[in-house]
């Protein structure tokens, strides 16, 4: 009797465990037909243009579900909108987790809003997965072990801009102009520390205001430097107006501008192609716009994105590029998760991405990752506008000089 009794009570306290791990991962955003997904944007505000990143990942996900998710569950994807605030995207990080019940936070933009809610997420070790930034802070994770990159570091790319000056234009005169916040600021600093005592050759420098009315005075006062390279980062919509300005001068300066700028639909075409011939870029996404890859961007899964995208009020190919981009690499993470959703495993799988390859990078640049590697992209190539589309300078260049070891 007393062995029939032990045996009932294992049985009863198997059962309530496997209730209370069901519970548990039901509290951590999984049911069995479904994965809660939280996302920031900034759908209105200054960086409203960005919020066109959140819509396509919204799409690419609505593409997924309607060809049955991901391992028998469809994705929800819980996006608002933090108008670009800190302390909002902290109230609303909270809310997605403590009420929404996300199994993770995925693909927020901004710096500013990812430094708010970090510390929040990693004392809860909640997954901070693939922050739409290249600051390097948010891909450390000897001090937070939940947050995680996923695009090319904003110093490391001014640093490849640095290294390509000196190696094709030695001795000529820069000029600098940047947005004034962090991103602007990190992108230059990368240029500064790649010239090293070059740096000298930086004439003038000119931060500016996101929505400043004085381009125009600026880019006088840069051509009047006399300097042979013009160095931009900025937003597309900013870019398009300094080429064009420039263009009007008759001023005709090597044109090197940030990656997030390059647009062809909403930073070359604006300025008038003709204007943007010879602007050189570093790159690691292929452009929606280059006739390149028009051929390959036709496929059924593409087409119905952008169908998708469209209908959501996308309109920008560059950030739709971005958006799945970084959806399907939060797709494959969760494929290699498998049946075990816990927050730990999917941590451990994001970290164990292994030469993966988006469909949309560009050739040569694959996404690795590793328990000390949280930048997934750690490679870009420089590539020149021709007037039609983007040609390809030398190799694909890594970005990362500290170590990436597995």
């Amino acid at each position: 009797m007393n062995t029939l009794l032990r045996t009932l009570l294992a049985i009863v306290v198997a059962v309530a465990s496997l209730g209370a791990i069901s519970e548990r991962l039901r509290q951590e955003g999984v049911t069995d037909d479904e994965i809660r997904i939280g996302n920031l944007m900034p759908y209105s505000g200054s960086l409203e243009i960005f919020g066109a990143i959140g819509k396509a990942e919204a799409a690419y996900f609505e593409m997924l579900n309607a060809r049955g998710g991901i391992n028998g569950r469809k994705v929800r994807f819980i996006s608002y909108d933090d108008k670009s605030d800190p302390a909002s995207a902290l109230s609303l990080t909270r809310k997605l987790v403590e009420e929404d019940n996300v199994l993770l936070m995925f693909g927020s933009f901004g710096t500013p809003g990812n430094f708010a809610v970090r510390k929040y997420l990693n004392e809860r070790q909640l997954p901070q997965l693939f922050v739409a930034s290249g600051d390097d802070h948010l891909s450390d994770p000897s001090l937070f072990p939940w947050t995680m990159g996923w695009q090319p570091s904003f110093r490391e790319e001014g640093r490849i801009y640095a290294n390509y000056i000196q190696a094709f234009y030695p001795g000529k005169r820069i000029v600098v102009l940047w947005q004034n916040d962090h991103f602007g600021r990190e992108v230059i600093k990368g240029v500064e520390d790649g010239l090293g005592p070059v740096a000298r050759m930086i004439r003038v420098g000119i931060a500016y205001d996101l929505r400043d009315e004085h381009l125009d005075t600026h880019v006088s006062i840069l051509k009047r430097s006399g300097a042979e390279i013009l160095v931009f980062a900025g937003v597309p919509e900013n870019a398009a107006k300094v080429i064009r300005l420039a263009a009007s001068l008759d001023w005709r300066p090597v044109f090197i501008m940030n990656q997030m700028a390059s647009s062809i639909g909403t930073g070359l075409k604006p300025a008038g192609l003709e204007n943007a011939v010879g602007v050189t870029t570093a790159a690691y996404l292929k452009d929606a716009n280059d006739p390149a890859w028009k051929d390959e961007q036709s496929g059924a899964d593409w087409q119905s994105f952008l169908e998708n995208y469209r209908r959501a009020g996308g309109h920008d190919e560059s950030a739709a590029m971005f958006g799945y981009a970084a959806a399907e690499t939060l797709a494959q993470v969760l494929r290699q998760c498998g049946d075990d959703l816990s927050r730990e495993n999917v941590m451990k799988q994001a970290a164990a991405l292994k030469d993966y390859q988006s469909s949309v990078l560009l050739p040569g640049i694959k996404i690795s990752t590793g328990p000390w590697n949280f930048r997934p992209i750690k490679h870009m190539r420089l590539v020149q506008f021709d007037g039609r589309t983007w040609q390809p300078i030398g190799d694909v260049l890594e970005t990362a000089f500290a170590s990436t070891d597995n």
